[in-house]
This record gives structure tokens, C-alpha cells and sequence, in this order.
């Protein structure tokens, strides 16, 4: 697990890059439900919630990148994106099956890929950190 803290800033910038993408919902709200899902939502309501969930989205994906270069932040980031990724796996596979078809069923790989690695992550640094100081003395 010494190589998931070794490798965290390439992981975590690569994941913030690929949940920013979904910043697409917020500028191309009807385009991005067709392509995330291959359905739509129409009116003014499904405007601005779409747009919002692009833009948390987004706002998760940027605190990736910020994670991967502040070490201090990390483990708060890890934690929030993954919890934020693991409601999504949930709510695909509870209510949302038929869309595993669609660019959801990406974004669930996707997402268990990296909330594996995430957690890989949050229970290794702590024990690397230990043996660190411990080679430090």
C-alpha cells in the first residue's frame, strides 16, 4: 500500500480531473444528462439542479486537485469525495440501475476505482508516516 501514498498527488490529480469534467452539466445541463444518462429533464427546476450538481461536482473535483499538492488537507478531501462518489454508486445501483448502460456505469467503475484507492489511501499514510519518523530517530 506503500505505492498509494507514494503515487497520492498523481491519483488524486488525475481523479479531480475526471470529476471536474462533470463541470459540462453546469454550462450544457441537457447534453450532460443525455451523455451521463441517456435521459433528460425538462424546465426551470431541472435547470438549476442540474446546473448545481455540475458545479458541487465540479467544487469536489477541484478540491482534489487542491488535495493532491496540500498533504495537511488530504484526509478531510479523500473523505468528502469519497463519500460524495460512494452516495452516487448508491443511488445508481438503488434507483438508477437502468443507467449503468450510459456513461453512469463509466462513472461507477470509475468511481469505486478511486474510493479504493482513496481508502487504501487513509489507512496506509498514517502507518507511513509512523515508519518515516521512526527511520527520522
Amino acid at each position: 500500500m506503500n505505492w498509494i501514498v507514494r503515487s497520492m498527488t498523481s491519483i488524486m490529480l488525475v481523479s479531480g480531473a475526471l470529476t471536474c469534467t462533470m463541470l459540462y452539466a453546469a454550462i450544457a445541463p441537457q447534453a450532460a444528462l443525455h451523455s451521463t444518462f441517456g435521459d433528460g429533464l425538462h424546465g426551470p427546476v431541472a435547470e438549476i439542479v442540474v446546473r448545481n450538481w455540475g458545479v458541487l461536482i465540479g467544487l469536489i473535483g477541484a478540491m482534489l486537485i487542491y488535495g493532491a499538492f496540500n498533504v495537511q488537507v488530504r484526509p478531510l478531501v479523500l473523505i468528502v469525495a469519497g463519500l460524495s462518489k460512494m452516495t452516487f454508486i448508491a443511488l445508481i445501483l438503488s434507483v438508477g440501475r437502468q443507467f449503468l448502460n450510459n456513461q453512469a456505469g463509466i462513472a461507477v467503475v470509475s468511481d469505486v476505482m478511486q474510493i479504493s484507492l482513496f481508502l487504501g489511501y487513509l489507512l496506509s499514510a498514517p502507518r507511513a508516516r509512523g515508519l518515516a519518523a521512526q527511520d527520522q530517530q
